[in-house]
């Protein structure tokens, strides 16, 4: 019997040695397998655990900026084909925009700072919209759009209504009669642009728009406004996220105005159809150049063209809304009480699409008035590029202008390009295209104008319209003359009296501004 037990005993110990590690890998195998099953029920049930970044890549029927209470809320669902394009937006919009929650242009009222923007356009909706949108997705919430000529029309005007956070003011004679009684316009700063054609006139007109877009943020509760044009768009770097809002939260308390350098397209084909989504090459500012490689490559980055840039490069500027607040020109901001403190970006940039397409040539040609004389453009443009293509459009073949073009604007050398990307002269940007392109494939552009032309019939669009001048031509300049003063002199008493001031009393009006000129001095 104790033979027996001493025998038993050994092999139940090797049972025993022998049952752990079996016990031990059937707990490792159970155990993973009990938590992916609790994590399915949860997601399954819900819950209690909401991941908003997971809800937005499963959500297939998310919304496109913005706007529960505009067009955009019954957009319907991508195509399942959506190019790589798409993609590459969604990923990297729910990684870097965190305010885009739920992909909705929906901005909370205690979203800080509140940006605008105003703008002076006569551009197509195939234009505008891109250019609106894609400054609504980096944070941008309001604009205040002068319109005229093509984006005055029936067909473009009451999609601009239609959306949300969008003010649309027209240009009739009641407002150009009454801007004309306005207080800048009996100011000589602005005097020495009165009475000329073309880029003159149109930059009185901004002005005087940004006079009264002033008033209107103000009432609105806007912490910043900015001046931009349809063929410009805003590039944030150096926020930690891709957000202009972002960008001027950083801004310090004590600063009124942040200066953006701008960026000038270069294209590399001659056509260019939609130059958002179809350039992605600019040329750097010379404020975001050494001096040394600004100069030192200057023939080369010129290519036999009057200047650096084809047209201005003295950026574009935000200013803080504030008390006593005026415009200084279409690229920067004053204030009648004090000289504005102001900071320039190392990073962020204008990106100017500026001849992007070779219909630019002929769109400046038929819309001035001057002579194709060296002399006579003057008149109309401020710059020297301008005026030599203006001469160009206006004297050559259509055969001409487009070997003009690809010898000044087009850039094709490979080996040139190559060499002031490397020298940094040259730079891709691809964001706003990624975005652009994005916002183009999910429809929500073709949405818009259908979602405009369904709720509103022309009568009463044509009710609207008359609505809007009258409050816009009267009620609205009285307004802006109660709020920042004018004098009670008629136009033209006003006017005589200007023309006999010294306009020295004030500094001019910053104009458009070719960057610096290479000293013939240094070599290159």
């Amino acid at each position: 019997m104790a033979s027996l037990y001493s025998s038993i005993q050994p092999l139940s110990l090797a049972a025993n040695h022998q049952s752990f590690p079996a016990k031990l890998l059937l707990l490792l195998t159970v155990l993973p397998l009990s938590l992916a099953l609790f994590a399915f029920l949860l997601q399954w049930r819900g819950g209690g655990i909401d991941d908003p970044i997971s809800r937005r890549i499963l959500d297939e029927s998310f919304k496109f900026p913005g706007m529960d209470s505009s067009p955009l809320a019954t957009l319907g669902h991508s195509s399942s084909h959506s190019s790589d394009c798409s993609m590459v937006l969604r990923n990297f919009n729910v990684a870097t925009f965190s305010y885009n929650q739920d992909w909705k242009f929906k901005f909370e009222s205690d979203r800080k700072p509140k940006i605008c923007v105003t703008t002076s356009t006569s551009a197509s909706l195939e234009q505008i919209l891109p250019w609106m949108f894609y400054h609504k997705v980096i944070g941008v919430s309001t604009f205040f759009l002068f319109v005229e000529g093509k984006a005055a029309t029936l067909a473009i005007s009451k999609v601009l209504e239609s959306i949300p956070d969008v003010r649309v003011i027209y240009r009739t004679k009641e407002l150009e009669e009454q801007q004309a009684k306005s207080r800048i316009w009996n100011e000589t700063w602005l005097s020495s642009f009165f009475y000329k054609p073309c880029n003159y006139e149109l930059f009185v007109k901004q002005s005087l728009n940004m006079e009264m877009a002033i008033v209107m943020a103000r009432d609105a509760g806007m912490d910043w406004i900015l001046h931009l044009d349809t063929d410009e768009l805003i590039h944030p770097a150096g926020a930690r996220e891709y957000s202009l809002r972002q960008l001027m939260l950083d801004v310090p308390e004590n600063v009124d105005m942040v200066v953006f350098p701008n960026y000038e397209s270069s294209v590399e084909r001659d056509d260019i159809k939609e130059p958002f989504t179809e350039v992605s090459m600019f040329k750097k500012n010379y404020d975001h150049l050494t001096k040394d490689t600004y100069f030192g490559m200057y023939k080369e980055s010129t290519r036999g063209n009057p200047n650096y840039f084809l047209t201005y490069g003295n950026g574009k500027a935000a200013a803080r809304v504030q008390d006593h607040l005026r415009p200084n020109g279409a690229h920067r901001w004053s204030n009648y009480m004090k000289t504005p403190t102001e900071i320039k970006l190392e990073e962020a940039a204008v990106l100017h699409y500026t001849y992007a397409k070779f219909s630019d040539l002929t769109s400046r040609r038929d819309r001035c008035g001057c002579k194709p004389t060296k002399e006579d453009v003057k008149r109309c443009f401020m710059l020297e590029f301008d005026r030599d293509a203006f001469i160009i459009a206006s004297t050559a073949t259509e055969a001409e202008m487009l070997n003009w073009y690809r010898e000044h604007v087009v850039w094709g050398d490979r080996t040139l390009k190559m060499k002031l990307l490397k020298k940094g002269i040259l730079t891709r940007i691809h964001a706003p295209m990624i975005i652009i392109q994005g916002l183009t494939e999910s429809g929500v552009f073709q949405h818009i104008i259908a979602s405009a032309q369904e709720s509103h019939s022309k009568d009463k669009f044509l009710v609207s319209i008359e609505s809007s001048n009258s409050s816009t031509g009267t009620d609205f300049v009285r307004h802006l003359s109660r709020k920042i003063g004018r004098d009670k002199e008629s136009h033209a008493t006003a006017r005589k009296a200007l023309e006999e001031t010294n306009s020295t009393f004030q500094e001019a009006a910053v104009a458009p501004l070719s960057p610096p000129i290479k000293d013939d001095n240094l070599q290159a």
